[in-house]
């Protein structure tokens, strides 16, 4: 890769990741996912912005554009750490070996951090909310963001260009050709438009008070493009991801799309059975309804269309008296991301005993769900009553939203 011009003396230098490994060592990332890392270069001083992991061969990718820049040993002054997760900053030994004199500035709550990971206290200086750092002719601006979304995340605003250098906000998983938003294709687009709101809910969906206050805080600047440390770089029309991530962390209190998600598994077959009956109900209200089996969908598929979505129905059996793992597990990780509120159905079979109800309502309580019928719960296989009752109750379930 060669570096990317984003404006005059500034640049992106990023590296391709391929999709062998879990992002975070949990979600899937099927089309990869983007390091990106910024130069910018004032006439008294030079600056990078964020570094990588050395992660699929990122950091020699970094390298060889950072040389093609030229910056080189004594030409790089400042190092800018927005955010300490490892993926942007892993290789951080790495980079003061071949900077040793570079003055690394960050978050105050960055510092320990620095030291903790990586055994580093040289030339590591805390910044201010709102200080400035002039590189001649090229100011930044240094905004503390905390938890977007760990508790030392800041951003940097380049004053003269007006580039908000977000890190982990505004980002997207997947692999881009370009660099920028105004030159993907329509259908890459709309693929980016998934992955930004499936990175969202699998990254930043529980910090969203957060994100709603760390957007407020920045309204005074004036963005002509953001640039975050994953997905593409927004010039054309920079608030279109910004209203994005406000409308992504609207969902966790509400409103939300007027939409259904059906989270369902089966062991033999008879939980499934309903499966045809379930979705007819809702869809005969005219309200799109997401279908997603566990686990055979990963449940980072499954959370981005739950966070979405102000129904929820989950369909699985008892399995020795409690829920069937599957299942218990999706409804931790969507407990864990803070989905709550949503209106519910459950439906399930039993052999011998039930019991699922029960483990079913713990998190009832816990996310807040408002069960807007009766579970149906069969022994064996469903009765044709079952399946009527299945229509119906989905079929209320979907007018109740439509009518929100």
């Amino acid at each position: 890769m060669k570096p990317d011009l984003l404006t005059d003396h500034v640049y992106r230098v990023a590296a391709k990741i391929g999709n062998r490994d879990l992002f975070e060592g949990i979600w899937p990332i099927p089309d990869g996912v983007m390091l990106n890392s910024y130069v910018v270069k004032g006439s008294e001083a030079t600056a990078l912005i964020d570094v990588v992991k050395d992660w699929d061969g990122a950091l020699d990718v970094i390298n060889k554009q950072l040389d093609e820049l030229s910056v080189t040993t004594n030409t790089l002054d400042f190092l800018i750490i927005n955010h300490m997760e490892p993926d942007h900053t892993g290789a951080l030994r790495e980079v003061v070996e071949r900077y040793p004199d570079v003055q690394i500035l960050c978050s105050p709550k960055a510092v320990p951090l620095i030291k903790a990971f990586y055994r580093i206290e040289k030339n590591v200086q805390a910044v201010a909310d709102g200080q400035t750092l002039d590189l001649g002719g090229k100011t930044l601006s240094f905004h503390l963001t905390p938890n977007i979304h760990w508790p030392e995340t800041m951003m940097t605003y380049l004053q003269e260009d007006g580039i908000l250098f977000s890190c982990d906000a505004f980002g997207s998983f997947g692999r881009y050709d370009v660099c920028f938003d105004d030159e993907l294709d329509e259908a890459t687009m709309a693929h980016l438009h998934s992955e930004t709101e499936r990175y969202y809910a699998n990254i930043v969906s529980s910090f969203s008070p957060f994100v709603l206050r760390g957007i407020e805080k920045l309204k005074g600047l004036k963005i002509a493009m953001v640039a975050p440390s994953h997905g593409v770089v927004w010039r054309s029309h920079p608030e279109t991801i910004i209203d994005h991530y406000v409308r992504l962390a609207s969902y966790l209190n509400g409103p939300r799309e007027k939409e259904v998600a059906l989270v369902w598994s089966s062991m033999y077959g008879n939980t499934q059975a309903l499966l045809d009956s379930i979705i007819a109900g809702v869809e005969s209200e005219g309200l799109p309804i997401h279908v997603l089996q566990v686990p055979q969908t990963h449940e980072s598929f499954v959370l981005e269309k739950v966070w979405r979505s102000e129904g929820l129905i989950v369909g699985m059996p008892t399995y020795e008296y409690k829920m069937f793992p599957p299942a218990y597990h999706v409804l931790d990780i969507l407990a864990r991301s803070h989905v709550k509120g949503r209106k519910t159905l459950r439906f399930g079979s039993y052999g011998w005993s039930g019991g699922a109800q029960k483990q079913y309502d713990e998190f009832v309580d816990a996310m807040k769900l408002e069960c807007v019928a009766e579970a149906i719960e069969f022994q064996g296989s469903p009765s044709q009553e079952d399946k009527d009752k299945a229509f119906a109750r989905a079929k209320e379930l979907a007018r109740i939203i439509k009518a929100m």
